[in-house]
């Protein structure tokens, strides 16, 4: 059986495109209905919202976006022992727009209960995006073989197609909500998710060959001469304890990351000056500001790493450095509140919020494509994608602490919320570069940053 992609374009297999290219449509809608979940709960029912307080609102969004994060767990399992990841992909792409066109659906169409109508839609694209989700990165690591250098640059580019998506996300869906109403922007979510399933759809048999279509777990019995599961080698061991280990620290920087939906969202709504000249800047914009950042800074750090060369950090010292990044963000947004005076109605500058998501994303570059690419490492064969699944299993966490700081803007203020998950931060990231070494020495070689000795015991090279 072929188990890798034929041919390459720009020094990667074909199959990494494709990939990029599905992805990139399935967070185009993601982002899509993101950008404006918070902001159509919290607007006036004249005007097409649900007109929902923004601590309810904000609650609803941190459970949302916590579910989402969670089910690929579920997701990851089930196609590690049943379905495989190309038929998970689909099957998961078909539930999320129609959640989608749910959500999508004018009040006057909808038999049932509105509010029940989007609640339904929510729960399909939580379900679906439980399927999809863990699967399609899995499938990026089957592309190379073990020890392939280019699997950290493969991951790069592919994190350049989500954020391709959520940028064209942001700008589309704010533009269509704004002119048309929010079921318009729910409507381009789901046009979105349609163009990702006919792109995989159409090119996978002949790009991607087999990979994606056995479960990992029969692939692993297969290569094993005794046919049957094995008990973890202590190599994997420690290499589980090393994702489970760094997840910890993910979901303090996600959590914080992600007020980005939330909080952030409605501090550019309410209290922002979005004037430049008589036109005002729609805040569902704000959103396409990080995947911007991204596409734009990516192949500098990248570029950066390859040029340190053997003094590029490890993926400890990047999660790190990625902590203290995000620090930094929230120092400007701490900023914003401080030319507010203590007075709400004064209308802070834009550039607070631009620094912010700035330094948010270059944070984000030294840890979210870095832990992607560490999961495919250092998971065993046969719980891949399981183990993929439980990597957005911690930003569940991170998303759902997220929605409750969020949640408590009316209580605490904001200057006491940035400030305090900026202080998290910078304890979080010192904390981490104490633990680097230990974390290099679990890993086992697979940063090249350590060599076995002959009882297989991890020795610095």
């Amino acid at each position: 059986m072929n188990n890798r992609s034929s041919g390459d374009l720009l020094g990667h297999p074909k199959g990494l495109f494709l990939l990029f290219g599905t992805e990139l449509w399935e967070r185009f809608s993601y982002y899509a209905m993101r950008a404006i979940l918070v902001l159509y709960l919290t607007d006036k029912t004249i005007n097409g919202g649900l007109g929902w307080s923004t601590q309810d609102a904000l609650n609803l969004y941190g459970i949302y976006t916590g579910l989402v994060y969670i089910t690929p767990l579920i997701g990851g399992w089930i196609a590690d022992n049943f379905l495989g990841q190309r038929r998970s992909i689909i099957i998961g792409g078909v539930l999320m727009a129609l959640g989608q066109f749910t959500l999508a659906l004018p009040h006057s169409m909808i038999d049932l209960n509105a509010i029940t109508a989007f609640y339904l839609g929510l729960a399909l694209l939580i379900v679906g995006n439980g399927l999809f989700k863990p699967n399609i990165s899995t499938m990026v690591g089957d592309l190379y073989q073990d020890g392939d250098h280019r699997r950290d640059g493969a991951f790069t580019i592919f994190y350049m197609g989500i954020n391709l998506g959520s940028l064209l996300a942001g700008i589309i869906a704010g533009t269509a909500s704004m002119t048309y109403g929010w079921k318009a922007g729910f409507l381009t979510a789901g046009i979105g998710m349609v163009i990702s399933l006919i792109t995989q759809l159409i090119f996978a048999e002949r790009i991607l060959g087999d990979i994606g279509k056995v479960p990992a777990a029969k692939r692993a019995a297969e290569m094993n001469k005794s046919g049957k599961k094995e008990p973890l080698t202590l190599q994997e061991r420690d290499r589980l304890k090393v994702i489970m280990i760094m997840g910890l620290f993910v979901v303090i920087f996600w959590a914080g990351f992600e007020q980005a939906g939330g909080l952030m969202n409605i501090f550019s709504q309410q209290y922002t000056d979005r004037m430049i000249g008589s036109f005002e800047v729609p805040a569902a914009w704000f959103q396409s500001l990080n995947p911007f950042f991204v596409i734009t800074l990516a192949p500098i750090i990248a570029a950066l790493w390859v040029k340190m060369g053997p003094k590029e950090p490890n993926s400890p010292v990047k999660f790190a450095m990625g902590l203290f990044f995000l620090a930094i963000g929230f120092v400007f947004m701490m900023g914003a509140v401080m030319q507010q005076g203590g007075d709400i109605t004064v209308k802070t500058s834009m550039l607070w919020l631009v620094g912010a998501y700035f330094f948010h994303t270059l944070g984000e570059l030294c840890l979210s494509p870095i832990g992607l690419s560490m999961v495919t490492k250092l998971a065993p064969l046969r719980l891949a994608s399981l183990m993929m699944g439980a990597w957005f299993g911690f930003n569940a966490v991170a998303n759902y602490v997220a929605g409750i700081i969020g949640s408590l803007m009316g209580e605490s203020g904001p200057m006491a919320i940035f400030s305090g998950i900026a202080i998290a931060a910078v304890v979080a990231g010192v904390l981490l570069l104490l633990c680097s070494n230990q974390l290099v020495r679990w890993m086992h070689g697979a940063e090249g940053k350590a060599v076995e000795d002959v009882n297989g015991k991890a020795v610095e090279a």
